[in-house]
């Protein structure tokens, strides 16, 4: 894997910390500006939307500008957007340091992932989509908890501060180490949103956000479920978060390898066992041995649909990638709202803190179905063009250079 991949997953790891590390803070931050819980959580909310809204807005704006450049001016934007969070004098202008911060995350995961597969050879994309996803899995690992601590310690501008520090280091590395990738001259605006038209394109994106969000409908609501019903302390909650981004971190890698091998088998198998697990999270909440297991396996099973996902949408978009590997990216934080939003939902209509599991279950089934139904499309088409029912992404059968 070339060092180049090094400096995407640094800039991953920089944009995954700011991302998760404000739910760790919210009290902090509240505490300080005098608003309320809720009114923090605008924090998350915010940075949200902005992802879900930045990501094609930003790819847009790139289209005429080479990759690399591109790539900086991003890193640059998610420096300015985490100063203005360290330095926020009132707390309107933190939620827009938020949200400035915000507009990178997409189009640079998207970018990204148009990048890191055209470092490689064609046999090794999903595996190099996955080394740039490490970063922000190793985020969870170690940038968030570390975060967390220094904010609470030392306070949550410094934490703010560090992020910013981290897309310094990130900007630099692109700057070395990310060769020119001028785009290509054959590719406007107008091919790349023509890969919307693409029903598989849709379908991958529609599996991203049920898939995902069936994590997120759990993982949103693991700290009073975990400590009102599996009876952890409220201390023990950061490194069950910890527990979660191990099994992030070893499913990417793993669902990266396998997926270059068999993407689809791979996406049925991370997909079924994913709807299995969140289905026996039900019960296994009540048990702590039993929770923590299953809280390291939603983590592994979630994030090894990852690289295959982001590659099937790279594979189906291969004319024109980059907007839709960059809504695809959205479509990640797109889940992860509606997820929270129908968690909270059952939660509040009292079915208890276990329901949201049952959300994810059935939302990661949904996403099966939908796997099996693009197969079942692929499979028809593939028999009425001899070309297709070679069964070789057109992306590896026809050169296209960016």
């Amino acid at each position: 894997m070339p060092l180049a991949l090094l400096a995407l997953a640094i800039g991953a790891f920089g944009i995954g910390t700011t991302e998760f590390v404000i739910m760790g803070l919210l009290p902090q931050v509240a505490g300080d500006f005098g608003v309320s819980i809720p009114t923090a959580g605008l924090l998350v909310t915010g940075y949200a939307l902005g992802v879900v809204i930045g990501a094609p807005v930003m790819t847009v704006l790139g289209t005429k500008v080479p990759r690399k450049r591109m790539l900086m001016l991003l890193m640059g934007l998610f420096i300015a957007g985490n100063l203005l969070s360290a330095v926020a004098p009132a707390f309107a202008v933190m939620l827009i340091g938020r949200v400035v911060a915000s507009l990178a995350h997409g189009a640079f995961f998207g970018i990204g992932s148009v990048v890191a597969a055209e470092l490689v050879a064609p046999h090794k994309k999903a595996g190099a989509i996955a080394m740039m996803f490490t970063g922000l899995t190793v985020a969870n690992v170690v940038g968030v908890p570390l975060g967390t601590l220094i904010g609470q310690h030392v306070g949550w501008r410094v934490t703010f501060g560090l992020v910013a520090a981290l897309g310094v280091i990130g900007l630099a590395g692109v700057a070395k180490l990310v060769p020119e990738m001028p785009r290509s001259e054959g590719v406007h605006l107008r091919h790349e949103l023509a890969a919307f038209k693409n029903a598989q394109v849709l379908l991958a994106m529609a599996m991203t956000v049920l898939g995902f969000g069936g994590v997120f409908a759990a993982i949103t609501y693991i700290a009073p479920m975990m400590t009102h019903t599996a009876g952890f302390a409220e201390g023990s909650v950061t490194w069950l978060l910890v527990l979660f981004g191990l099994g992030m971190v070893g499913g990417n890698l793993i669902g990266g390898k396998f997926a270059d091998r068999a993407l689809m088998p791979m996406l049925y198998v991370s997909l079924g066992a994913l709807a299995l697990v969140l289905a026996l999270f039900t019960a296994t909440a009540h048990n702590k041995i039993a929770a923590a297991v299953t809280i390291f396996l939603i983590g592994a099973l979630g994030f090894a649909t990852v690289p295959p996902l982001q590659k099937r949408v790279l594979d189906q978009a291969h004319g024109a990638p980059t907007l839709a590997s960059a809504v695809n990216i959205g479509a990640f934080n797109l889940g992860n709202a509606l997820s929270a939003w129908l968690g909270g939902t059952v939660i509040a209509a009292g079915f208890g803190y276990t329901s949201p599991n049952w959300v994810g279950a059935a939302l990661a089934t949904g996403a099966l179905v939908l796997a099996v139904l693009s197969a079942a499309l692929e499979r028809r088409d593939g028999a009425r063009s001899p070309v297709v029912a070679s069964g070789t992404p057109a992306a590896r059968q026809t050169p296209v250079h960016h």
